[in-house]
């Protein structure tokens, strides 16, 4: 549906990655951009509606775990001996064995409003939160999606939805351990679930949906090929090769790395977007780009759980395809998760700009934020690819007034947005050519969250 105000002129506006002046900004049918016009002269915009500062295009979130949100800032402790990922995770199963539909819907729709109002437009949702708090089946096998789809429509936000196939604990496992017990889905169940998403959201753009595989250590070859095949059209995600137990693992049972084997066995293509990738080769990365694939990357997640940093020189070089998520939501804000992605090349590579180098790109903000935009696409399989005719018409206006771009020439807007902190407001957020505001008031949002956090941790 297109908005009431169908023609909106901006000061200045990201297109074709760059900033334009004098912009008008067109939203033809079903929300997506009918016209962008830089340069447009006073008749040209006369009768559009004027915007308050910048405009940017919405980013997608291309990897969440909604439930995550509840443990944010909850697991900085250490007990005595070494902390490290696989502790992490024990940690965040006792939210995962706890959290009921009602809870997940509070605790999403609030995450979702927080990310629509950092400019998130899109969040692509790896669900496995499948089953009851006893492990068996709800009635309605889509009880914990449709809370999520709930939590999305409140927020305003758009979602991809993407089912996540669990059916082993490791590698060598057989099964799920007891503490797994809510993960587990067949590839029919996972399907289905996509299936009836999908339908049921109906054909407005806001709702779509794709499939997920948590992992190779979860899943097993059969199975992969089962769930590739029958997903026609839908994004494809997967956690692979996060950490280097996981590679150690994978070869002592393959004999190849996780993306080595992910390449020799399974026929990837631009609908696949693997998730975090930081322990990799320069050999797998250019198999990837081959094969079109995409990468989706969680600095601020990827930091916080010591995963080791990615290659991003290596496949930027590449013009591979990447966007940004924000997986356990310890950080909500893309500007974050830019900075650290080329803060921790830096810190790794004892060099500057970085990733500027790496695209051939004289600004590093600007090669951040067009590389982020351009993967957000493939990750949520929508056309979120910018201010472009026939992409969705989400955007973002800047808050000119944000501490942190007082006095900043306007050619050095988006370094000061990516690399000033703290992060750079904004005024409006649009989602198919309309504002977007959460159901109810920001107030009644937080109470239900607060609710939700007393009940889990009281």
């Amino acid at each position: 549906m297109a908005a009431e105000a169908t023609r909106y002129w901006a000061p200045a506006a990201w297109v074709n990655g760059a900033w334009a002046q004098d912009v008008l900004l067109a939203v033809g049918a079903h929300g997506r951009w009918a016209e962008i016009i830089p340069g447009a002269a006073p008749e040209v915009r006369q009768g559009a509606r004027p915007l308050s500062g910048p405009v940017l295009p919405g980013l997608v979130n291309g990897h969440s775990h909604a439930f995550q949100r509840a443990i944010a800032g909850l697991t900085e402790r250490s007990a005595s001996g070494e902390d490290d990922f696989w502790r992490w995770r024990d940690r965040m199963y006792s939210a995962a064995n706890r959290v009921s539909p009602q809870q997940l819907e509070a605790i999403a729709a609030f995450l979702y409003s927080e990310l629509l109002r950092a400019g998130y437009t899109q969040v692509c949702e790896f669900h496995y939160l499948h089953n009851g708090l006893d492990g068996k089946p709800y009635a309605d096998p889509q009880e914990m999606s449709m809370a999520l789809v709930r939590a999305a429509q409140r927020s305003g936000i758009g979602l991809t939805l993407l089912p996540t196939l669990y059916m082993r604990s490791g590698f060598a496992a057989k099964g799920l351990r007891e503490d797994q017990r809510r993960f587990a889905s067949t590839p029919e169940s996972v399907l289905r679930i996509a299936q009836s998403v999908a339908h049921e959201a109906g054909d407005d753009g806001f709702v779509t949906a794709g499939v997920a595989l948590h992992s190779l250590r979860a899943v097993d070859e059969a199975s992969i090929h089962e769930v590739a095949q029958a997903a026609a059209g839908m994004p494809i995600h997967i956690h692979i090769a996060e950490q280097q137990l996981e590679v150690d693992d994978c070869i002592a049972r393959h004999g190849r790395r996780p993306i080595e084997w992910l390449l020799d066995k399974i026929p990837l293509d631009s609908r696949w977007n693997l998730v975090h990738a930081t322990q990799t080769t320069p050999q797998e990365l250019e198999g990837l780009r081959g094969k079109r694939a995409s990468i989706v990357l969680c600095p601020s997640t990827e930091a916080n759980l010591g995963d080791g940093v990615f290659d991003l020189p290596g496949w930027a070089g590449q013009s591979g395809s990447w966007s940004i998520g924000s997986d356990s939501h310890a950080t909500r804000s893309w500007q974050e998760e830019l900075r650290l992605l080329e803060y921790s090349q830096r810190l790794t590579l004892k060099q500057r700009n970085v990733v500027a180098r790496a695209a051939l790109c004289e600004s590093s903000a600007a090669a951040l934020f067009q590389g982020a935009l351009e993967g957000g696409t493939a990750a949520a399989g929508a056309p979120l690819g910018g201010l472009a005719v026939g992409q969705r018409a989400d955007f973002m206006v800047v808050d000119m007034d944000s501490p942190a771009l007082v006095g900043v020439p306007a050619d050095h807007l988006l370094d000061a947005l990516v690399f000033s902190s703290p992060e750079a407001r904004f005024t409006e957020v649009y989602v198919a050519g309309r504002e977007r505001r959460p159901a109810g008031t920001g107030a009644q949002l937080a109470d239900e969250m607060r609710r939700a956090m007393r009940e889990l941790w009281s």
